[in-house]
């Protein structure tokens, strides 16, 4: 399930949901519209899911 992979995600890397999803998702909503409901479109789960799988923190580092 996208949404426990997201919440696992967040959790080890201490990121804050709503940049989360506006890095990923380029929606700032998108984890609490998830966590409401939301089923988001196959290319869209597609596209969080590579960016989990290949983030680095150093690189979006503020």
């Amino acid at each position: 399930m996208l949404l426990r992979q997201i919440e696992i995600f967040l959790r080890t890397t201490d990121m804050p949901c709503t940049k989360f999803g506006r890095l990923a998702a380029g929606d700032p909503r998108f984890v609490v519209d998830l966590r409401n409901g939301r089923m988001p479109r196959p290319g869209t789960a597609a596209r969080v899911e590579s960016f989990m799988a290949t983030y680095k923190e150093a690189d979006h580092a503020f």
